[in-house]
């Protein structure tokens, strides 16, 4: 495909998109693809990134191969992906400490419209896919309830979420942030995306290095994620598109439990720096939350995140017919 440099730039403002849906829980980068006009592109793109690559590299050079895997398309777009989430990390983490309910509100209103997004492309319903909804849910909400396997500092723990959590880039409706919040690791990721920058600008090579080594391994863990998902999940999205929505729906529907805005500290743990951390909470109603509830504008929130979905669906819909 003959693009001009312009065409990359608009790609790469669409990586832009693309990032920004990646660091919030609730809104799937997939999903921004797909809008877009781009996600059999991407998806085709990153199924010819293979290690036939380097052969082709060895055998006719290096513009060949990289014309072979679209390159200029993948590199445009994942530019824009990354200047995304690295602006937008810092806010993120700002607002996590100083506005957590609205924070989670926005992000519970975006969720609770995605459920709807995604159920509603259920061409079919049947028996299978009912109770499918309900098994998947009871077991995400479950999840929820249970206290993190390991630690979000084990570098073991961050390949495992990295790799789960690039089924984002796969299926459209997704959230890859939402998997790394179910999953205790988004402060983490946040945290990490942060320090590498302030470690490039500050010139503070130990943070550097730290935030080095987890973004690698989440990186690592989504790259291989990346290829031993791509096949199985377009396969599961082409011949069981409707259980496959099934699923994702449950598992949202369950998970719901783990945003809301409103928390009970259970118990905390020390992380790598010494700082006390959040382990374990419950959610509680707004009535018995210890503090300023911020109920009115927690709504306010839960509502604007509703409709930033609704929005997105429906420019998704002129998209096809145009």
């Amino acid at each position: 495909m003959s693009r001009r440099i312009i065409d990359y730039l608009v790609i790469t403002f669409k990586g832009i998109a693309m990032g920004a849906a990646d660091v919030v829980p609730g809104v799937s980068g997939g999903t921004i693809a797909f809008i877009s006009g781009i996600y059999e592109e991407l998806i085709e793109s990153i199924d010819k990134f293979n290690l036939g690559f380097f052969n082709v590299w060895k055998k006719e050079g290096f513009l060949t191969a990289w014309k072979a895997i679209n390159g200029s398309f993948l590199f445009a777009l994942f530019l824009g992906i990354a200047i995304s989430i690295l602006s937008l990390a810092k806010i993120i983490k700002w607002l996590l400490h100083n506005e957590p309910i609205i924070l989670w509100s926005f992000f519970f209103g975006l969720v609770l419209a995605s459920i709807i997004y995604i159920a509603k492309q259920i061409s079919k319903w049947s028996l299978k896919v009912i109770v499918a909804i309900i098994l998947i849910s009871i077991l995400s909400y479950y999840i929820t309830l249970a206290e993190p396997f390991a630690s979000p500092d084990s570098p073991y723990y961050l390949l495992f979420c990295g790799f789960i959590a690039i089924i984002a880039m796969i299926l459209p409706g997704v959230s890859g942030a939402f998997i790394l919040l179910i999953l205790g690791v988004y402060q983490t990721a946040i945290d990490t995306i942060n320090n590498l920058r302030d470690g490039i600008l500050q010139g503070d090579m130990t943070l550097f290095k730290e935030a080095f080594l987890n973004f690698i391994l989440l990186a690592v863990g989504a790259v291989i994620g990346l290829k031993v998902f791509s096949k199985a999940l377009n396969w599961m999205f082409k011949y069981q598109k409707n259980l496959t929505l099934a699923i994702l729906t449950g598992f949202m529907v369950g998970s719901l439990n783990k945003i809301w805005p409103w928390k009970e500290i259970l118990k905390t743990r020390i992380n790598s720096k010494g700082e006390e951390v959040t382990l374990l909470d419950r959610s509680i109603l707004p009535t018995s939350y210890g503090g300023d509830n911020q109920l009115v504008i927690a709504v306010v929130f839960i509502v604007i995140g509703f409709a930033t979905i609704l929005i997105l669906e429906r420019l998704g819909k002129n998209k096809t017919t145009v």
